[in-house]
């Protein structure tokens, strides 16, 4: 089953704390995980910022929410119980509770119209699948999704001059080639269109490794991995980075699983994501640090 979302835990987390008794947040994880029947593959799906599992962080907003509307309280550092207002609404055998359902209560309404809204017409009623980090995560994805997809469109449309200093500069972000200098000499241009060469694995110089880039559109298949890998024989290298503005076919995957010689296969997509990831061609527009309590500051309660 998927992982339920936020509002769906709220009752079965009030149930959890029903007994009145002091409860640890991750004591109630752990239970809403065995009453939902939950794998191990879905407690460990994680946010896309891969820092946190999805579980965990919506077990942890509908506390947040229950505590709002004052139905759960916080007894001591990460600890909580029911309150006289969240036993009175277990014993009106409520079948869901929600962020409409919680509307009723004058605090959570007070904590909603705090919060910041994208949209101007969304209201504290409104039924809402995701949790704050999920939105916010999900809005940074499609950003970064659109911004990949608008750099393989500049990458393809350049002169293979620029594509040759592309990738040198992105092989020298990532640590690889030495110097830019260095990088820039050992990468050169070839008659294809490609660009073929070797360079240092580290600024040592303790290994090579082999590099060629297609900007291409057709897919790239296993004759021309299988033809790079042969030239690593002759320049005596035991690895090789094979870059693409299109794609490999499933075929040139397979191939470079099966050889003894390590090379890595970078089609247009991650090469998008790795320029992004080490600035190369683009430029930070805005940084949102979120933050959170530091427990530790605070000591125990």
């Amino acid at each position: 089953m998927p992982v339920p979302d936020y509002q769906t835990l709220m009752l079965p987390l009030l149930k959890v704390a029903g007994d009145g008794q002091e409860h640890a947040l991750s004591e109630v994880i752990e239970s809403l995980a065995a009453q939902f029947n939950l794998t191990p593959d879905e407690r460990n799906q994680l946010l896309p910022s891969g820092r946190q599992p999805i579980f965990e962080n919506r077990v942890g907003w509908a506390r947040t929410y229950l505590k709002k509307a004052g139905l759960l309280e916080t007894t001591a550092r990460g600890k909580f119980r029911i309150t006289p207002r969240g036993l009175q609404i277990l014993e009106n055998n409520m079948t869901r509770i929600d962020v409409k359902f919680l509307a009723q209560f004058p605090e959570f309404v007070e904590f909603r119209l705090r919060s910041p809204k994208s949209d101007a017409q969304q209201t504290v009623e409104e039924e809402e699948p995701d949790t704050p980090e999920e939105t916010l995560e999900q809005g940074y994805q499609n950003l970064r999704r659109a911004l990949a997809q608008e750099l393989l469109e500049r990458v393809k449309s350049s002169p293979p001059r620029f594509f040759e200093k592309l990738v040198v500069d992105l092989l020298v972000a990532m640590g690889y080639g030495g110097s830019r200098k260095d990088a820039g000499q050992a990468v050169g241009q070839t008659g294809d269109g490609g660009i073929d060469g070797i360079i240092n694995e580290d600024k040592l110089g303790l290994d090579v490794v082999c590099v060629q880039a297609k900007r291409w559109e057709a897919a790239v298949g296993r004759p021309i991995v299988q033809a790079f890998a042969g030239s690593l024989e002759g320049h005596r290298a035991r690895k090789g980075v094979l870059i693409t503005t299109s794609h490999f076919t499933q075929e040139a995957k397979d191939y470079v699983n099966r050889i003894e010689r390590k090379i890595v296969l970078i089609d247009g997509q991650q090469l998008a994501e790795l320029m992004m990831d080490y600035g190369i061609g683009v430029t930070r527009a805005a940084q949102y640090d979120v933050k959170k309590i530091d427990l530790d500051y605070f000591g125990e309660e």
